[in-house]
């Protein structure tokens, strides 16, 4: 089915842009749909057998895809996707789920009848826990692993109240050291990537080795697939960890506004083995979860050169200057403790004044 779904997508595409080239214009989902019905009564009958939602849920993601692209700069434009590349179908009717399958209604065609006919298929799935609330619709996604994953969304809102502790923390980003609290605290990251570099060298070698398209060279594609999705999962099982551990202990957490593009354009892999874009989506998600106050300060905000004690801007400090001593007052400090307490001190309103 999600092959076919591909075909839909690179079809509709193909079909935006020529429509694009002639009339200078996007023609979006409410022109398509029409001619979707056309197409599945004329030359596209091999695709009546997957459910009108779920077609026309194609037809909603490009018409994002397009929207995304005319209203911000930076988008790019939706591309053409390989039939085996095509990753998840979405599910608002047609279905029954049960504790360990959901059923799945399609059209067959029938020989005899001479027309498409309704059959059903039942599909099991492990079933970890139960969800809570009124289910509004189901996905299922392909990985690059060839893994089959089942998504059940609801409508639930629910909140997991933890108690209040009436404390707050400013938390400074680093490449060294991954957080840096107000407090004093230092955490630093596992960097699961780059304590898998030694077997993602070992694989991408032996998917040299195949025969492009072979049996072997499939096998290593989904061994190499396999490894970077461990990589992603133990990355983000830490984020989740330490966002709780966070909401735990803090009923305000700020954090800075990094430029995430400009730092990988910088350091490249690590930035991205960091992760601090997921982490703070993630934390973000966490303090809504827990009824917690989260908040960001500007990406201009000076949290560095300012002395927290007297807010003295000590304009000579460099990159290289871990540890420096403020000038005005004589106070030391620990340069990203120092910016962590400037951090808090500029989310909550009272910045030390600048002499």
């Amino acid at each position: 089915m999600l092959d076919d779904l591909g075909d839909v997508h690179n079809h509709f595409l193909k079909l935006e842009k020529r429509y694009y080239r002639i009339y200078g214009k996007y023609a979006g989902r409410y022109r398509l749909q029409p001619h979707l019905t056309k197409l599945l009564g004329r030359t596209k009958k091999h695709w009546a057998w997957i459910p009108r939602d779920t077609l026309d849920e194609v037809l909603i993601r490009l018409h994002i895809a397009w929207k995304r692209f005319f209203d911000f700069p930076h988008v790019g434009r939706p591309k053409f996707k390989k039939r085996e590349k095509y990753r998840s179908a979405k599910f608002k009717t047609g279905y029954k789920l049960s504790e360990n399958s959901v059923r799945l209604s399609f059209k067959e065609w029938h020989a005899a009848k001479q027309k498409f006919v309704f059959v059903h298929r039942d599909i099991l799935y492990h079933h970890p826990r139960d969800w809570k609330g009124t289910v509004c619709y189901i996905q299922i996604l392909r990985d690059g692993v060839g893994t089959y994953w089942l998504y059940v969304v609801t409508d639930d809102t629910s909140k997991e109240v933890l108690p209040a502790t009436g404390e707050s923390v400013g938390v400074d980003f680093g490449m060294d050291t991954y957080l840096t609290l107000n407090t004093g605290d230092k955490i630093r990251s596992p960097q699961f990537l780059k304590q898998s570099l030694k077997a993602l060298r070992r694989l991408n070698k032996t998917l040299s080795r195949k025969v492009r398209g072979s049996n072997n060279w499939w096998r290593a594609v989904r061994a190499l697939a396999r490894l970077y999705r461990k990589v992603a999962n133990q990355r983000r099982d830490w984020h989740f960890k330490l966002a709780t551990d966070f909401c735990c202990r803090f009923d305000t957490i700020v954090t800075e506004t990094l430029n995430l593009e400009g730092m990988k354009r910088l350091c490249g892999r690590k930035v991205s083995d960091l992760a601090f874009g997921q982490f703070v989506e993630i934390l973000r998600f966490k303090c809504f979860k827990h009824n917690r106050e989260f908040h960001q300060v500007g990406q201009w905000t000076p949290t560095t050169k300012p002395c927290s004690d007297c807010g003295y801007h000590t304009e000579n400090l460099s990159l290289s200057d871990r540890q420096w001593t403020c000038p005005e007052c004589g106070s030391h400090h620990d340069r990203d403790v120092n910016a962590a307490i400037n951090i808090l001190r500029g989310c909550l309103g009272s910045p030390v004044e600048q002499m």
